[in-house]
């Protein structure tokens, strides 16, 4: 079905909607995107990764009040906004038929060729907003590298990881994250390096 087109929706009417669409949206400033027109470009690598980081979370947080949940639950960013991350964790009580997070931690996006730098601008921003956020990890797919954005008493600190010896320790949701199990089963490009020394997280 085509995208409506001349009027605003708000995310409530936007969920009304998406029960009929055949294919996952977001919602930006009131107007739906369909987000598989964001996602061009991504590959079995961004694949293989977000199945990756799921089984690690899910292994993780069982019995602990959260849980890892894939782009069919959004999360609202603005008053007309609503965003999919690749990943999310949630920890508020499981609610059936609900289709937006109420209390998410974590947020990871999953880097594809044409979403790369909406990630890191547009959308960063818009989660870093977010009352009970707490962490922000950008995942690349060319190289093993990961971008973890930290709320703290004054703001976000950055942190990067890189290689696949590096450990993501997350206390904030009492997991930690290795990035051998995120690229577990990824390849990467002659540039890449293994043997070279890498920074530490």
């Amino acid at each position: 079905m085509a995208e409506p087109a001349g009027w605003r929706m708000t995310p409530d009417e936007f969920f009304a909607w998406q029960l009929h669409q055949d294919e996952r949206y977001e919602l930006v400033d009131g107007i739906p995107i369909l987000r598989h027109r964001m996602m061009t470009g991504s590959s079995t690598q961004h694949d293989q990764a977000t199945v990756n980081i799921i089984a690690s979370l899910h292994a993780q947080l069982r019995g602990s009040g959260c849980r890892p949940t894939t782009a069919d639950i959004a999360i609202r960013t603005g008053i007309r906004d609503l965003r999919r991350p690749d990943v999310m964790v949630e920890c508020a009580e499981l609610v059936r038929d609900t289709y937006e997070a109420r209390e998410p931690r974590l947020v990871i996006e999953v880097a594809s060729p044409s979403t790369s730098a909406v990630d890191r601008t547009r959308k960063l921003e818009e989660y870093k907003r977010h009352p009970t956020l707490r962490c922000i990890l950008l995942v690349e797919t060319v190289l093993p590298q990961v971008l973890l954005y930290r709320r703290n008493d004054v703001g976000w600190a950055i942190e990067t990881f890189d290689g696949l010896a590096a450990i993501i320790d997350l206390p904030e949701i009492g997991a930690r994250l290795t990035l051998s199990d995120i690229y577990d089963g990824l390849t990467f490009g002659p540039h890449w390096n293994p043997a070279a020394p890498q920074p530490e997280g």
